[in-house]
């Protein structure tokens, strides 16, 4: 079964540690069966007891799946191999399109709200005990939430999005649960949900976001939580339009106990309207980062949702590391008063990249999507022959195996920093490495 493989250990985080380390290692391959417990409790000499609560160790760290009688078996995209080892290794010479990362040259300066925020807390220290959310900060993205149409809700801060999703999900989920994701999505949120032993159970997306059918047979079938990102969809670009919304809140209705996690990640790069779906659960959240227009390294994002939610996870924030510096929050508050960015003129330069790149590569007869934010997202029916292709041409794009589940085979290449002159030689070598293949769905 376990073809030359043997499982050691005598307890229970010994015998999880042996498997865990032959799927890191590669001798104990994605899909492959585990033995039943009762016959591997036998084999070490155990008691079947510490078998089962070693399978459960790695199921909650997402290493197995159990699916009843017909047994455990590795998962197909362990935790251990995270989908940040699928990239591009980027050689001298060759472009690199492929890093998702925001243009420097449309990054604000920190300097003069990150000195102010210093001389304040100069003046008047942050100490322990004191409100671990910056009151500016609040009553700022409060009234910008309320502008868009997001529920009243209490506001909270943590550091980054994939920080807010990862401690709402443990506030409400047990391991093994299963959570609907968009599938192309994040790379990162894909590896996060096996990563604290929950299930992904993939939902397709196409322009206008999730796919009202696909959420519904995921919530039919046991789904507890669905996370949507409304804008700037990572890495197709979509936007979840008003029609879409609508269909989203019909389908949700029928499920109130669902945990409905919004990413609004492409907040100030993004000029299109927002269509949020938070009000018609019990439980929600609703998380704006300031790593697209402001800059990764500032790993701060606001979020609110109900009550019981932020609750939930500020009081488990309090025993960990117990806030976000309150400075970053006074920078970040001092930028947004300022309007350090311009939204609809960043919004504006990518839209302009990318309209660019889509309209080249129609004309090549090549199919893309990109709605919005920084990158586009090409099908293509041989991902690892055009990736290599490409990078044989001087250009190192994203393979789409980062992002996908189920869903046809792409790539994704990031304009945030494309030039004019890079569009057409950029299209030119798309098209010789992809093909002019009848154009295919990603959903």
């Amino acid at each position: 079964m376990l073809e030359g493989y043997r499982i050691e250990g005598r307890r229970a985080a010994e015998i999880a540690a042996s498997v865990e380390r032959a799927v890191g290692d590669g001798e104990l391959e994605p899909g492959q069966l585990l033995p039943p417990m009762r016959e591997l409790a036998v084999t070490l000499g155990v008691n079947p007891n510490t078998v089962a609560a070693a399978y459960r160790i790695l199921r909650e760290r997402g290493v197995i799946e159990t699916a009843g009688r017909r047994g455990s078996r590795v998962r197909p995209k362990p935790a251990t191999t995270g989908r940040e080892s699928i990239r591009v290794d980027v050689p001298e010479g060759v472009r690199d399109v492929a890093t998702g990362n925001p243009d420097p040259m449309l990054l604000p300066s920190l300097a003069k709200a990150f000195a102010a925020a210093a001389e304040q807390n100069d003046r008047a220290p942050v100490m322990y005990g004191d409100e671990a959310v910056d009151p500016e900060l609040a009553r700022i993205a409060r009234a910008a939430l309320d502008a868009d149409g997001v529920p009243d809700g209490p506001i909270a801060v943590t550091s980054g999005s994939l920080d807010m999703i990862e401690r709402v999900l443990a506030a409400h989920l047990k391991p093994g649960d299963a959570v609907a994701v968009e599938d192309p999505g994040w790379g990162s949120l894909l590896d996060l949900v096996p990563a604290v032993g929950l299930r992904t159970a993939p939902v397709g997306v196409d322009d206008e976001g999730p796919l009202p059918d696909d959420v519904r047979r995921a919530l039919e079938a046991g789904a507890r939580a669905l996370i949507v990102t409304d804008r700037a969809q990572n890495p197709t670009g979509a936007v979840v339009s008003a029609a879409r919304a609508r269909a989203l809140q019909s389908v949700l209705k029928d499920h109130p106990d669902v945990l409905l996690i919004e990413d609004d990640h492409g907040h100030g790069i993004v000029d299109l309207p927002l269509h949020a779906l938070a009000g018609v659960t019990r439980s929600w959240a609703f998380v704006r980062s300031a790593a697209k227009a402001y800059g990764p390294d500032l790993r701060l994002a606001v979020f609110t949702g109900d009550a019981v939610t932020v609750d939930r996870v500020r009081g488990r924030q309090r025993l960990g590391p117990g806030w976000v510096s309150r400075i970053g929050q006074r920078a970040l508050a001092r930028l947004w008063a300022d309007g350090a960015v311009d939204p609809k003129a960043v919004a504006a330069a990518y839209a302009a990249r990318r309209d660019a790149l889509i309209a080249a590569l129609a004309e090549r007869g090549i199919t893309a999507h990109g709605r919005s934010g920084l990158n586009v997202w090409i099908p293509v029916p041989d991902e690892t022959g055009a990736v290599a292709r490409l990078l044989h041409a001087g250009w190192a794009v994203a393979p789409g195996a980062r992002f996908r589940m189920s869903a046809p085979p792409g790539i994704r290449i990031t304009i945030a920093t494309l030039g004019a002159d890079e569009i057409a030689p950029l299209a030119d070598a798309v098209a010789k490495a992809v093909g002019s293949a009848p154009p295919r769905g990603y959903v």
